[in-house]
């Protein structure tokens, strides 16, 4: 019998295990963007603070990544990952008794700052049990939970319908708050690495955020991600934004059928493309240690056709490929953006490093919405946008594709820069 079996049970039960909590993550935060006809009639609202529920989440939720990675690399990363998703619930739950748009916002705000602690732990946590040529596909995996989670918000806007607005908050609230218990009994930080030198890993102080911060910007490979990940941001919110209204005056095709189109075959690409991005990698880190950096860059160099067919065509089915092409291949880096940071990075740091991330991506990526609106207001057509994004996504290929790894293995002490 192998005798490290047990360990990769273990390691492939917590990717189960989070799969389940990454999907609650995405649903709970995009299902109040389904039902605005039934939230606004319950609770009268403008369309501007409709949108900033919305806003307000993604400015906390960005603001405190960084804060939040730290935790989980200083304390804990499985009860990290337990406070979040207990607390979110609860806020869930919460939600589904506001009265008062005030009320509303304040949970919302809330929910950002509890969510925010969630991607980091998990991604970290994942690359502690999967150290070696199954980083990726794991990764991969776990945001695939992200993407049904995502795809299932509709729930949302249906229940609704049939319920009330309040009755999915108040529903998957409970159920978060179960899982945690759940969770308690089974989620576990993984083993420590064996280390080469014990007595001076032993002496070892704890994480200081300055500290991280500091060893982080040393390394221009991790200014070289912040630049990527940023970028990359703005086609992510270009696309999420402005897809169901350009395929809807594009097409002349209804806002519900427009809607799916824009999603649907999207989510669906994203789901393999994660599964394919990863797999590829790990095969591919055998032989070449810059493959988790390689593999994303490339993807990004067969996703920008995609996007510019998409925005030139105006037959519906090829604009359909075109926006899978991009999905499936854009998505190679979500399996490999944390397993790439593994390379370029202190292990002691990850956490706060993919959170730093998640605040650039956020504070950049957020600014195509409005740069897309700003297009409107102007009368240019929204396929200038996509072919935008297209040659956005070229010049974040170029920039990944200069990073260079600063270890020698994925979790080996940092060779000198």
């Amino acid at each position: 019998m192998n005798p490290d079996a047990p360990k990769m049970t273990r390691a492939w039960l917590m990717v189960g295990l989070l799969w389940v909590v990454a999907l609650l993550n995405y649903l709970d935060r995009v299902m109040i963007t389904t039902m605005r006809g039934s939230l606004t009639e319950a609770i009268p609202m403008t369309d501007a603070q409709f949108g900033l529920l919305t806003s307000v989440f993604a400015w906390v939720y960005g603001l405190l990544s960084p804060f939040a990675g730290f935790m989980a690399d200083r304390f804990s990363r499985s009860r990290v990952i337990l406070g979040s998703l207990f607390v979110w619930s609860l806020l869930t739950w919460l939600t589904g008794h506001a009265k008062t748009f005030e009320q509303l916002l304040a949970v919302r705000a809330l929910m950002g700052i509890s969510e925010a602690a969630y991607i980091p732990a998990a991604l970290a946590l994942i690359s502690d049990y999967h150290r070696g040529n199954t980083r990726s596909l794991a990764t991969g995996i776990h945001m695939t939970g992200i993407g049904v989670g995502a795809g299932l918000g509709g729930l949302g806007g249906w229940l609704a319908e049939r319920h009330g607005w309040s009755y999915a908050f108040t529903v998957f609230g409970l159920v978060g708050v179960g899982y945690a218990v759940v969770l308690m009994l089974a989620l576990r930080d993984a083993p420590a690495a064996p280390k080469k030198n014990s007595a001076a890993d032993s002496a070892a102080p704890a994480p200081v955020l300055g500290e991280a911060l500091a060893s982080l910007f040393r390394n221009s490979s991790f200014w070289l991600m912040l630049v990527y990940w940023g970028l990359l941001g703005l086609t992510g919110w270009a696309v999420m934004g402005w897809m169901p209204t350009f395929f809807a005056e594009r097409f002349a095709l209804t806002q519900g059928v427009a809607g799916l189109s824009a999603t649907g075959y999207l989510q669906a690409a994203m789901l393999l493309g994660v599964v394919i991005g990863g797999v590829w990698a790990d095969r591919w880190s055998r032989t070449n240690q810059r493959a988790r950096i390689l593999v994303p860059a490339i993807g990004l160099c067969i996703s920008a056709p995609g996007l510019l067919l998409l925005s030139q065509t105006s037959v519906l089915p090829l604009a359909i490929v075109g926006l899978m092409i991009h999905g499936l291949a854009r998505s190679f880096t979500d399996a490999n953006m944390m397993p790439a940071l593994c390379l370029v990075s202190d292990p002691r740091y990850r956490a706060t490093g993919y959170g730093v991330l998640n605040l650039c991506s956020c504070l950049i990526g957020g600014s195509a919405a409005y740069f897309g609106g700003a297009l409107r207001d102007a009368h240019v057509n929204l396929s200038v946008l996509f072919l935008l994004a297209a040659l956005n996504m070229l010049v974040c290929a170029a920039v990944m594709f200069c990073v260079k790894p600063a270890k020698a293995d994925a979790d080996g002490p940092l060779a000198p820069a």
